[in-house]
């Protein structure tokens, strides 16, 4: 079979690749062509274009980028006509994929849409679209299915999510060898998550940063993100008690105490990492003050929204800062905060279905389209 897939950013590439996987396993003549990453591009196929240059966050952004944009959709469209697919699957990054979705349907493609865009948090009349031009829908929050189907008469396939396999299949690290290989002491690690695109590292890491001097006891360490050179990050490095590892995000949290992360995919694989955390978010002041106008959640984090209460605390936009970040930290390195959000981590991986997203997905997809 001959599968085109399209991810837009850096948790869309690990979760395509490990379905590209799976859809191996099952059919070991597949071919594939996608948008995405390095991840992806491991397991083979043919890259068009990588999603370090689609990725635009927020509404003045996409604003700015728009004739980028529309260049790229009128390339997908074409190349997808050449490349003539048994199916295709769209990875979240909804702006982009639901305008393909359209396009293909209409000419006859098979549309399947591989965790959901969440339109549970804005933007629900995009129902509509997604009823009209996705065939099979799989989501990966145990609340996403009574969304689509007891609110909106519409089927989908909860299959769990895939950050679990991703996790419980990586290769075990020793911390003492992890410290020594990356210039480590032996002190307890902070790990720092700014995200994963220019703009919003540029936004986050120089507040995360600000906190260093007052944690001696801990050195700070700063996750690169696989789409950006390590050159990138030395403008915020300015104190010795800061280190930088690039590609090594798990296995940074494996040893790590505790994280301050950017909002986003990476709070929950912090939490199923069982690392306290504070969630900080900090956006384009004209994107945030459209944005806090229309999404009408409780919380920004996955954790906190699976969990349906405050797990893990949240510093957003004015409230994000030195002194709040400084308290905040101080609270999760306490030994009996420590010890609730453990349970409440546990009870978290409970609600999200336990292994096997990546082989159930696989599997539905091949029954619905051989």
């Amino acid at each position: 079979m001959k599968y085109y897939i399209i991810a837009g950013e850096a948790s869309g590439d690990l979760h395509a690749s490990n379905l590209m996987k799976a859809l191996k396993e099952k059919d070991p003549k597949a071919d594939f062509r996608f948008w995405g990453g390095d991840l992806m591009n491991a397991v083979g196929g043919t890259i068009v274009k990588h999603y370090r240059d689609l990725a635009f966050m927020g509404f003045l952004e996409v604003l700015l980028n728009l004739r980028t944009i529309l260049k790229n959709i009128k390339i997908c469209k074409e190349d997808i006509k050449r490349f003539n697919p048994d199916v295709i699957i769209f990875v979240d990054y909804p702006g982009f994929n639901l305008r393909i979705a359209k396009w293909a349907k209409q000419v006859g493609y098979r549309t399947h849409y591989y965790i959901s865009p969440q339109i549970w948090a804005w933007k629900e009349n995009r129902i509509t679209s997604i009823k009209r031009d996705v065939n099979e829908m799989y989501v990966i929050l145990p609340f996403e299915k009574e969304f689509y189907e007891h609110k909106h008469n519409f089927p989908v396939h909860f299959v769990g999510h895939p950050l679990i396999d991703a996790i419980n299949k990586r290769k075990q690290v020793n911390p003492e060898e992890f410290k020594k290989e990356n210039s480590l002491d032996e002190r307890d690690v902070i790990a720092i998550l700014p995200g994963s695109r220019k703009q919003e590292i540029k936004k986050m890491l120089s507040i995360m940063l600000s906190v260093v001097n007052d944690f001696t006891n801990y050195q700070f360490v700063i996750a690169g993100a696989p789409g950006q050179e390590p050159e990138f990050y030395e403008q915020f490095i300015t104190n010795k008690n800061v280190h930088f590892v690039q590609n090594k995000t798990y296995d940074l949290l494996s040893i790590s105490s505790a994280a301050l992360v950017t909002s986003g995919t990476a709070t929950l694989e912090t939490a199923l990492f069982k690392v306290p955390e504070v969630v900080c978010y900090k956006g384009n002041w004209i994107s945030y003050q459209i944005a806090k106008r229309i999404i009408t959640l409780k919380y920004i984090s996955l954790v906190n929204l699976i969990m349906d209460k405050e797990v893990v605390k949240e510093l957003i936009q004015h409230d994000f800062n030195y002194k709040k970040l400084k308290e905040e930290l101080n609270h999760i390195l306490d030994g009996y905060e420590r010890a609730r959000l453990f349970l409440d981590y546990y009870d978290l991986e409970k609600k999200l279905g336990g292994k096997g997203a990546s082989n159930k997905t696989a599997a539905l997809i091949l029954q619905k389209i051989s």
